[in-house]
């Protein structure tokens, strides 16, 4: 395990202490806790983008005037 150093703003740290022991953490529990939420968070980002981008290629024509008129869609 690794040790990091991080500089914050007394605000920021008094804030962060209250928050710490309100989750029943320590700092450094706090700290790896939205590390590891932050990482997570841009995977998913990631693999849902990849996603979007393979859709986006796999589709091999749209055109707008194959869309059916409203009345088509209400059967009028």
């Amino acid at each position: 395990m690794r040790n990091i150093t991080v500089s914050l703003s007394d605000e920021v740290y008094k804030q962060a202490r209250i928050a710490a022991a309100e989750s029943d953490l320590s700092m450094s529990g706090l700290v790896r806790e939205l590390l590891v939420t932050k990482i997570k968070e841009r995977a998913e980002f990631v693999r849902r983008k990849k996603l979007q981008d393979e859709t986006i290629r796999s589709i091999s024509s749209f055109r707008a005037s194959d869309r059916l008129s409203r009345d088509e869609i209400h059967g009028r």
